[in-house]
This record gives structure tokens, C-alpha cells and sequence, in this order.
């Protein structure tokens, strides 16, 4: 299957006998791997990002409470939304914004509705919203973690804004055990990488001894922008496939079609 093809819709639409490798953040993959194992397939957890709360202090505090007052509120992962309501309850009187449909879950268990990009749900999605097309003198606070890629706070300061960056917690290189690396060796060549943030492979890349690596590069890579899509093949991955959104039905419904495409494949080979 050539990098970028989506394969045909074919009548398997399971996981079985297929393969997930979940590159989310330590701690947070496990309502993923339970949708792959009703969907037949087998969930394997390598954790791209280990995810910690920062130090909380009473500057933390003020800023969490200052930010509920800004006109918009932007939520940048559930991540931060989960590290945010550890400082206090959030009372925003402003439009409140997830960049994706997990930020905007995770916001609703707490009572709070959100606007968030109908496709594109990533940072470019967030700036094409049309609350954000005129910013100039407004107020935005945006909690998130420090580091990332920086084109929201370019983008929003660019349009005039005050920006308010709330750091309620921060990401950091997983920790990879030999079980890990063992699991990568062995894994068939049917299986496929679920990849949504660059960061992760970066730490996946830099972590991995190179023959586990390697092994990764030659299985499906399913990511959830075509920016991440450049950088996985640019960083080796040979066979990328692009999903609608870095949300968990997205991702999934990506891979059903790449799991499919490769049993009919063999039904093929084998008649």
C-alpha cells in the first residue's frame, strides 16, 4: 500500500487480529486500548510523553482564577483541562475553546461547553474559528504546558491580543522498560502506530534502541495531520496513512480500513 493511499472500504470492519501501538502519554492510553479491544483488535501501550503537574504556588492560583476572567479561554489538551480543575473550580466568563473533541470532553465532565474546530483539530483549526478572527484588544488566556510548537500564542498576539499563558502542567520523555522494547521487536508486520503529536515521536526516536526503531518504521503509521504526517516520514516511517482528526473514532476508523486492506489483501493471496 503506497504512503498516503487510503485503502478501500472493504467488509472487515474490526480490529481483529490487528495490532494497535498507542504513543499517547503515560497513564492516559487506557480508554484507547479499551476501544480497540471491542473492536478485536490488540492494544499495545508505548508511551510517547509522561505527563507532570508543576509546582503549585499561589502565582499558579491567581493566574487560574485571573484567566477565568479573560473573554476566551483556550484549553490546549485534556491534559490541561484535568491539571487546571486540580487548582480550583472554573467559574470562565468568557467563550471557553478546546482545540479537539477529547479537550472538549473532558471540559463537559465539568460542566462546561466548548467551541472547537469541526475539522481540523489542531492549533490551525483553533485560529480558524470565527471567534478568532478579531482579537485585536481582547484578552485570551490559554492553559496549556510550556514548550510545544508556539503558533497559537504567535498567531493570537499577532492578531492583537493579550495573552495570558496559564502552565498548569508540563511534558516530559516517558519512561521505556525492556518490556517495551521487547513488545516493539516482536510485533507483526501487520501492526500499526497510532501517532498524534510530534513531540511523542521525537522521545519514541530519541528512546528506542535503533533496531526497535527501525521496527516501527516499517509498520502503518496512522497520524492525525498532514504536518505530523511530514514529520513521521521525514523521521523514517515508510507507510503513513492520515486520519481525520487525532480524536479516538477517527483514529480507529483509519486504522479499520488499513486492518481491512491488509486481510483482504492475504484472502487475495491466499485463494
Amino acid at each position: 500500500m503506497k504512503s498516503g493511499v487510503n485503502p478501500p472500504m472493504l467488509p472487515y470492519a474490526t480490529l481483529a487480529g490487528c495490532t494497535m501501538v498507542i504513543t499517547r502519554p503515560a497513564g492516559t492510553g487506557s480508554a484507547l486500548a479499551r476501544q480497540v479491544r471491542r473492536l478485536g483488535g490488540t492494544p499495545l501501550l508505548l508511551p510517547g510523553l509522561s505527563l507532570h503537574a508543576v509546582p503549585v504556588s499561589e502565582a499558579l492560583r491567581a493566574a487560574w482564577r485571573a484567566a477565568q476572567h479573560d473573554e476566551f479561554m483556550i484549553f490546549t489538551s485534556p491534559a490541561a483541562v484535568r491539571y487546571a480543575m486540580a487548582l480550583g473550580p472554573c467559574d470562565a466568563h468568557g467563550v471557553v475553546i478546546a482545540v479537539g473533541q477529547g479537550t472538549a470532553g473532558a471540559l463537559r465532565r465539568h460542566g462546561m461547553d466548548a467551541q472547537m474546530p469541526a475539522e481540523r483539530q489542531a492549533s490551525e483549526g483553533v485560529l480558524q474559528l470565527p471567534v478568532m478572527e478579531h482579537l485585536q484588544g481582547r484578552h485570551v488566556a490559554l492553559v496549556t504546558a510550556p514548550g510545544g510548537r508556539g503558533l497559537l500564542q504567535e498567531q493570537i498576539a499577532a492578531r492583537g491580543a493579550s495573552l495570558r499563558e496559564v502552565y498548569v502542567y508540563r511534558r516530559g520523555a516517558p519512561r521505556l522498560h525492556r518490556r517495551h522494547i521487547d513488545a516493539v521487536l516482536h510485533l507483526p508486520s501487520s501492526a500499526c502506530v497510532l501517532l498524534s503529536s510530534g513531540e511523542a515521536m521525537q522521545h519514541l526516536m530519541e528512546r528506542l534502541p535503533d533496531v526497535a526503531w527501525q521496527r516501527l518504521c516499517h509498520l502503518t503509521t496512522i497520524v492525525s495531520s498532514e504536518r505530523l504526517a511530514e514529520q513521521a516520514r521525514a523521521a523514517g516511517f515508510k507507510q503513513v496513512q492520515m486520519a481525520a482528526s487525532a480524536g479516538p473514532a477517527d483514529m480507529l476508523a483509519t486504522a479499520m480500513k488499513v486492518c481491512s486492506h491488509t486481510r483482504y489483501e492475504a484472502d487475495r493471496a491466499g485463494c
